[in-house]
C-alpha cells in the first residue's frame, strides 16, 4: 500500500473537512460534502477516520502547533530569553494565523461535541509544558530569575493567544499596533522582567 498517498488522501480529507466546517459549521456540512471536496468516496472517508467528529478531531492532531513546537524546543533553542522567546511567539502566531479556520472551527464547537474541548486543550497544556521546561532550565542555567516557570508560561501563551484572538477577530482596541510590534514589545517586557 502507498503510505504516500494515503498520507495525502487523508490530508485532503482534513483539509476538506476544514474549509467546509469553517464555512458552514460543523453541523451544517455533511460527510458526503467534504469526500466530494476532498475527491474520494464517502465510504474511503469512513474507513480512514470513521465520523465526522474523529475526522475534526484528527484535524486538530495533525495541523495545531504541537509537533512545530517540539521540534522547535527540540532543535531551535539557543537559550538566550530574548531571541528563544522571540521565536516561541512568532512561530506560535504563524502557526494559529495558519490554522485560523480551524481555530474558529474549535471556537465554536467546544462546547457542542462530546469530549471534544478536552482532545483540543491538550495541545496548549502540552505547549505550556515545554515552556515550564524551558524557564527551569534558564533557570538552572542562572539566566532567568528564580521565579514559579509554570505561572510564567501560562501568562506568556495567554498573553500570545489573546493578542491572536484579537487580532483575528479583528478587535485589536482602538490604536492597533503591528502584531510584530506588539510581540517584540511583549518579548521585550518579559525578557526585561526575567533577566538576572
Amino acid at each position: 500500500m502507498d503510505t504516500h498517498n494515503t498520507h495525502t488522501n487523508n490530508d485532503k480529507m482534513l483539509l476538506a473537512a476544514i474549509d467546509l466546517m469553517a464555512e458552514k459549521g460543523y453541523k451544517g456540512v455533511s460527510t458526503k460534502e467534504i469526500a466530494a471536496a476532498a475527491g474520494v468516496s464517502e465510504m474511503t472517508l469512513f474507513r480512514h477516520f470513521g465520523s465526522k467528529q474523529n475526522l475534526l478531531e484528527t484535524a486538530v492532531d495533525r495541523f495545531y502547533y504541537t509537533v512545530e513546537m517540539k521540534q522547535l524546543f527540540k532543535d531551535r533553542i539557543v537559550w538566550d530569553l530574548h531571541t528563544d522567546l522571540l521565536l516561541v511567539s512568532q512561530t506560535y502566531h504563524e502557526i494559529m494565523y495558519r490554522n485560523r479556520k480551524l481555530i474558529l472551527i474549535i471556537q465554536k464547537e467546544s462546547g457542542n461535541l462530546p469530549g471534544f474541548r478536552e482532545k483540543t486543550h491538550k495541545h496548549p497544556r502540552q505547549l505550556q509544558e515545554m515552556l515550564t521546561e524551558y524557564f527551569k532550565a534558564m533557570q538552572a542555567k542562572g539566566k532567568m530569575i528564580p521565579t514559579d516557570p509554570t505561572t510564567h508560561a501560562i501568562a506568556f501563551l495567554w498573553l500570545n493567544h489573546g493578542a491572536f484572538m484579537g487580532y483575528l477577530n479583528g478587535s485589536a482596541l482602538e490604536a492597533p499596533v503591528p502584531l510584530e510590534q506588539f510581540i517584540e514589545t511583549s518579548v521585550q517586557l518579559f525578557t526585561r522582567a526575567l533577566t538576572p
